[in-house]
Parts: structure tokens; C-alpha cells; sequence
């Protein structure tokens, strides 16, 4: 009996000790391998794309700040008809609505920051949309690229004489920086409509790649 109970004994430890067969795999967890879920595989793409395409676009840019002069453009003609139609209801000049006079009324200075403020989202918006990532990064591109413009506008008429004055030439609003004596309302309005173009630009670039953000959710 003591013979044979060992020898069970042993048996049972082989049979528990054996080698899995060779044809077994283990699982996956096992081996630590881990198969990204779907969610986890689109942040990747995601961070990679960024990393390679991301950051700011001078082309997209410019052509965002070509779709503001032209929006600025068709909305100056707009209240333009609309305050010669009224008369002098609106007590709006044309000087006034482009930041051409040194003395802005109120009504003017409004209508003068909602323009540029509108002109500026389009065109980050433009701009955000074209570049697909870092839509404020694409708005506050804009803006830079219209400050520089303007820079570069006034310089030539101020060194060669108006008629270099490209800007002077089309009838888009203009922050009225250019100008002698400014009043305390058109300092104002300049610095309101620096400020509600920047935060526009930053606003319609973010708004323009919100749009790739959702095809990526689908």
C-alpha cells in the first residue's frame, strides 16, 4: 500500500508539471501584447498628423486674410447703401466707417469694430479650414499678416507719397492709426478693433478646424 500510493503520488506531480502541448498558444495578455481600441487608435493618427502638419500656415494665412479684405469690402459697400438711403438718420460718414477721420462718432466707432471683428473671423475661419490643425494658431496668423500689410502699406505711402497706398485704393475699414491728430474716440475705436479682430481671428480659426474635428469623431 505504501509502494503504491507513492507511486500515484509521483504520477499526479508529472501530470501537473507537463509541458503545455506545442500547438497551444498563450493569450495575448499573457505575452503583455495589447490591441488599441478604435478611440485610442484615432488619438495616434491624430498626434502624429499634428506633429507633422500642425503649427502655423503662412499659405493658409494669407488667403484667409484675402477672404477678410474681401468680406471687409462687400460689408463697407452694404452699410454704405444702407446709411445713403437713410440720409442722415444714421450719422455715419464714409471716412468715419473706413477709420479714415481723425474724430469717430459713436455710431461709426461701432459699426467700424463689428466690421472688422466679422472680417476677422472670416478669414481665420478661412484659414483654420484650410489647415485642418491649430485653428487659433491659423487666426492669430491672420492677423499678424494684416498688421504687417498695413505696416508695409503706410511705409510706402509715407516714403513715395499716396498713390502708394494700396490699402487707400479699396474700400475696407482701416484701424485709423495713420492719422495726425487722432481724437480720443478714434484711439479708442483703434484699440477696440485691434483687440475684437485679434480675438475674432483667434475665435473663427478655432472654428474653422472644429469642422475636421467632427469628420474624425465619425
Amino acid at each position: 500500500m505504501k509502494f503504491n500510493r507513492s507511486t500515484t503520488n509521483h504520477d499526479h506531480a508529472t501530470t501537473e508539471t507537463a509541458p503545455a502541448a506545442s500547438g497551444s498558444h498563450p493569450p495575448e495578455h499573457a505575452a503583455g501584447r495589447h490591441e488599441p481600441t478604435h478611440g485610442e487608435r484615432l488619438v495616434l493618427t491624430d498626434r502624429a498628423q499634428r506633429e507633422r502638419f500642425g503649427g502655423a500656415q503662412v499659405g493658409a494665412g494669407f488667403f484667409g486674410w484675402l477672404t477678410g479684405i474681401g468680406v471687409a469690402a462687400i460689408l463697407v459697400g452694404i452699410v454704405a447703401a444702407v446709411s445713403a438711403a437713410v440720409g442722415d438718420a444714421m450719422e455715419v460718414t464714409e471716412d468715419e466707417l473706413l477709420g479714415r477721420s481723425a474724430d469717430i462718432g459713436v455710431a461709426a466707432a461701432i459699426i467700424l469694430v463689428v466690421l472688422v471683428m466679422i472680417s476677422y473671423a472670416a478669414g481665420g475661419y478661412v484659414a483654420g479650414r484650410m489647415s485642418r490643425f491649430d485653428g487659433a494658431r491659423q487666426g492669430l496668423t491672420v492677423w499678424i499678416i494684416s498688421l504687417v500689410v498695413i505696416a508695409i502699406a503706410a511705409a510706402l505711402g509715407a516714403v513715395f507719397g499716396s498713390e502708394y497706398d494700396v490699402l487707400a485704393r479699396v474700400d475696407v475699414p482701416e484701424v485709423p492709426l495713420t492719422t495726425d491728430e487722432l481724437s480720443w474716440g478714434a484711439g479708442i475705436t483703434a484699440a477696440a478693433a485691434l483687440v475684437g479682430g485679434l480675438l475674432a481671428a483667434l475665435g473663427g480659426g478655432k472654428a474653422g478646424t472644429h469642422y475636421h474635428r467632427r469628420i474624425d469623431r465619425v
